[in-house]
């Protein structure tokens, strides 16, 4: 049963379950009408993340209904693992009709009371934190969230490349070998990746539920435009290719993501990462696709944003991910 305890304009208050997916498809457009994030989501693919083995929507998710019209929903996630901190994930909207009204910041003392519950669930004893993200030139969030105490900690970017100026295959490093993905890469790429990532921040190991959910087992996933680069028998580097369908309902534009993009320590420095990108980006605009993009961390360890913007890319949006420390 729903409840209006606590919630403005008596709004209703539920978890959010799979019959919610086209409500919540058309609160998410209507957000990017306002917002502006190049971020659309259809009903599958919000079915895809309530079909998360690691999500318990019934205790993790809320959804504020006026009517049969959601107007504000939140999710908490939380990593497989912790590396330094234990950094609980929370996301939410507000229907752009519905803003002013008190909606935002209700939802976010619960996204911030369920983070600092499944904090002390999954990790009690160790250092937390809540983070979330908006896109820079969303204001009110920031004035919202920095008003509950969050601090800004970080910066992504979001970067494309079209496709109307040549694209150039890289050469290979003598001794390796530039393949395309294949079902029976898919453990040692999982380990591989769990490597790569290790002096990235936020990143967590993925276990193999993880793994298949959030990349390769992706509907987005495109196992034919992604590529990995072998060592004798070692992965040493990949990019792995998605399409997301909403996108290009939404844009008219058919756009490949590069989704994840790394290399193992040992082998960094030799241009491993631009090989994979490039023929990634060949093959899409073989296959039709009309550009590329991708999200880059722009502290990123490894040089990524500068590789980006040789192969072409260019900065289209910020993100910036805040963090409040959870109270022991």
């Amino acid at each position: 049963m729903g409840t209006t305890e606590g919630w403005p304009a008596r709004l209703e208050a539920r978890p959010i379950d799979k019959a919610d997916a086209d409500a919540w498809a058309e609160l998410l457009a209507a957000k990017e009408k306002v917002d502006q994030e190049m971020e659309n989501y259809d009903a599958d693919d919000l079915l895809e993340e309530l079909a998360d083995p690691k999500l318990d929507a019934a205790r993790d998710s809320i959804g504020l209904w006026s009517g049969d019209q959601l107007v504000g929903y939140g999710v908490v996630r939380t990593p497989d693992h912790i590396v330094d901190v234990h950094r609980v994930r929370t996301e939410g909207a507000v229907h752009p009709e519905w803003r002013g009204r008190g909606v935002g910041a209700a939802l976010v003392r619960w996204l911030n009371h369920r983070a600092a519950a499944m904090h002390e669930e999954r990790q009690p004893g160790t250092v937390g934190e809540i983070n979330t993200s908006a896109i820079a030139s969303n204001t009110g969030a920031d004035e919202l969230l920095t008003g509950f105490g969050f601090e800004p900690c970080r910066y992504f970017f979001t970067m494309e490349r079209g496709f109307g100026t040549p694209l150039t295959e890289l050469p290979v490093p003598d001794g390796l070998q530039l393949v395309a993905f294949d079902p029976a890469y898919d453990e040692p790429l999982r380990l591989t990746h769990n490597e790569v990532f290790l002096d990235h921040w936020g990143a967590t190991p993925k276990d193999p539920d993880s793994w298949k959910t959030w990349f390769t087992g992706s509907r987005a996933f495109r196992g034919d435009l992604s590529y990995l680069v072998l060592d004798g028998e070692e992965i040493v580097s990949y990019s792995l290719g998605y399409e997301y369908l909403a996108d290009a309902e939404a844009t008219g534009v058919r756009e490949v993501w590069v989704g994840t993009v790394g290399t193992r320590r040992s082998h960094r420095g030799r241009g491993l990462a631009a090989v994979t990108v490039a023929r990634l980006m060949v093959e899409a605009e073989r296959a039709g696709y009309e550009r590329a993009a991708l999200g880059v961390d722009a502290e990123n360890p490894t040089g990524a944003l500068g590789l980006y913007e040789r192969l072409g890319y260019e900065v289209q949006s910020r993100f910036i991910t805040y963090r409040l420390p959870i109270q022991s």
